[in-house]
């Protein structure tokens, strides 16, 4: 399969994870996405080698990090290294919803081509201005 889409709302429903690895089809990285209802207390975990990348979808999440605490809403981000201590929590009077990536051993350096040459230039101005016209 080269490549497959999905919603949140097709992979699960209520509170909880939702397995977004599998259905889709990733096999590079783990992925999920964690629902929780307002005023939900997470659990202090940790990883023995992968590495985390939060994502705040809706909602308000309090993160605490190695004796840091931070909420974060819409658009928030947060990664915690492997063996870190981390808990994810609902701050908010609303569900929150967070997708999370995982991984080890990660980049690949810059390796994207253009398939039509002619996009050199709208692909330039919008890597120095966000002008993606």
């Amino acid at each position: 399969m080269t490549h497959a889409f999905g919603s949140l709302d097709e992979l699960g429903e209520g509170y909880g994870f939702r397995k977004i690895r599998a259905p889709l089809g990733v096999t590079a990285f783990g992925v999920n996405a964690i629902v929780m209802p307002p005023g939900a207390e997470g659990v202090h975990h940790f990883h023995d080698t992968q590495d985390e990348l939060y994502f705040v979808h809706c909602g308000t999440a309090r993160f605490e990090v190695d004796g840091e605490v931070r909420e974060l809403g819409p658009g928030g981000l947060c990664h915690v290294e492997s063996t870190t201590h981390r808990k994810l929590s609902n701050g908010g009077d609303d569900d929150l919803v967070v997708v999370v990536v995982g991984g080890k051993d990660g980049y690949v350096e810059r390796d994207g081509q253009l398939v039509d040459p002619n996009d050199l230039e709208k692909r330039v101005r919008f890597g120095t201005s966000g002008d993606s016209r």
